[in-house]
């Protein structure tokens, strides 16, 4: 679009190259005409945009279409619409004087290319909200089968499973907090304190993890005493509001 606005003689002046090209001139005049290839990469932008980033569509399709209704064509509403069109708004008689034109699409074009750019922060994100989602579904899952097995006194076992989702559940909050945990294969106590040492969570949420955590040990440790359905409940539940309440 700069060559096309400024010419390639003062294009090549305002670009700097890395690496350096002997001939920008020669360069600049291969490069394929924006009025050829806008339409095509406009068509699949707006695709994009509008799967990924749905809040700035509007903003996106701004750039593109004049605004309606637009009493005087300025630099500041000039579109890429106008600019397709070879839009040159002039003053005067013989020796015209350019009001607006070509020039001022640049921008509006500048702006869709960093909305288009924003895309790939947005769809890291999109994708991480989905495997939290997906994980989500997956806790909730093993917990209805936990439950289950309760209500058949499978209590063991049934605390086993919810352990694990509690397990699973605060290694993934401290990978996403980023915090180090020492052990190589932490257990709950391990991952609840390393949330605690780094203010995650307060006193009272440390000692509720704790709690689930004897319980847990209890199913899973312990020959001598038989965990009763109570606990196994409360162990459940407990996991429950845990893997909602500590993010």
């Amino acid at each position: 679009m700069l060559s096309e606005c400024h010419g390639v003689e003062s294009t090549a002046k305002r670009v700097t190259l890395v690496p350096p090209i002997e001939n920008v001139e020669e360069f600049l005049s291969k490069l394929p005409a924006f009025k050829n290839t806008y339409q095509p990469w406009y068509s699949e932008a707006y695709a994009v945009v509008k799967q990924i980033l749905p809040d700035r569509l509007a903003d996106f399709i701004s750039y593109y279409q004049r605004p309606k209704p637009r009493k005087d064509i300025t630099y500041e509403n000039y579109r890429i619409e106008d600019y397709l069109q070879g839009l040159t708004v002039t003053r005067g008689g013989y020796e015209k004087e350019k009001i607006v034109g070509p020039d001022a699409a640049i921008p509006p074009f500048e702006q869709q290319l960093a909305i288009v750019n924003s895309v790939s922060g947005r769809f890291d994100s999109s994708l991480y909200d989905i495997r939290q989602i997906v994980q989500a579904d997956l806790f909730e899952s093993d917990l209805d089968a936990a439950e289950e097995l309760a209500t058949k006194k499978f209590t063991r076992a049934a605390g086993a499973l919810a352990g694990v989702v509690l397990e699973k559940h605060l290694a993934q909050v401290c990978k996403n907090r980023n915090i180090k945990v020492a052990k190589k294969h932490p257990a709950i106590s391990d991952l609840n304190e390393a949330l605690k040492q780094a203010n995650a969570i307060d006193v009272p949420q440390w000692r509720f993890v704790q709690h689930l955590a004897d319980i847990r040990n209890l199913c899973d440790h312990s020959k001598a005493k038989e965990p009763t359905v109570e606990q196994v409940s409360d162990l459940i539940s407990g996991v429950r509001k845990v893997i909602k309440t500590v993010l």
